[in-house]
């Protein structure tokens, strides 16, 4: 390829030399067209030594610069938290930190209650006995529930009492003559109203 071009280019030098001897003497070479030659052998050499100096230069490195790519960070969803409101169950409190209890709505129970538990009496000694009936239920006790002797060894004499109208909340009391036993050791005297509503009882010690 390199020779090739040479080549074409001498030939062309020579065709330009060539032309110019078959020229006439006589003839006064104009210097225009002398400009133009040598202008156009200048200007083939040049493209020969540009031609000669391409070919024998190493190709070009192309670098490649990579186009940067700029990645979009993702959007997060977060699901959209729904407001609750905690509402606490209805009770009914027992009072005294004890928790939720459910009343009866029929109830009594004995208060106040005379003599103390395991008081001491004497033989055949006398004393009162109290209780005070109170109705601890939802509704009204009606009149004449019997309030009866029910187990134990029998300190007073009146077996069945009946007891009045009572309302939720109200109280009866009682009062009792009674008499120790003869004989040392301990006595339990239990009353019951009727339905089992409540046991009222007396507890005491016989000593000399």
């Amino acid at each position: 390829m390199k020779q090739s071009k040479k080549r074409i280019l001498f030939t062309a030098l020579t065709m330009v030399f060539l032309l110019a001897a078959c020229v006439p003497a006589q003839v006064t070479p104009d210097p225009i067209e002398i400009q133009n030659q040598v202008a156009t052998t200048v200007a083939l050499t040049i493209a020969a030594q540009v031609l000669d100096t391409a070919e024998a230069a190493p190709p070009a490195t192309v670098t490649l610069v990579p186009t940067e790519v700029v990645v979009a960070s993702p959007t997060a969803i977060l699901p959209t938290a729904t407001p609750f409101v905690l509402v606490p169950p209805t009770a009914v409190s027992g009072g005294g930190g004890g928790g939720t209890t459910v009343k009866p709505e029929f109830a009594c129970d004995s208060i106040h209650r005379r003599p103390f538990d395991n008081e001491i009496f004497k033989p055949d000694d006398k004393f009162d006995i109290k209780w005070t009936i109170v109705n601890t239920g939802t509704k009204t006790l009606r009149a004449g529930l019997d309030l009866k002797y029910n187990s134990g060894t029998k300190l007073t004499s009146p077996t069945t009492i009946e007891l009045p109208e009572m309302k939720p909340g109200d109280q009866f009391a009682l009062d009792f003559d009674a008499v120790a036993p003869t004989k040392e050791g301990t006595y339990v005297m239990t009353y019951i109203v009727e339905g089992g509503l409540c046991y009222p009882y007396t507890v005491i010690k016989v000593e000399k």
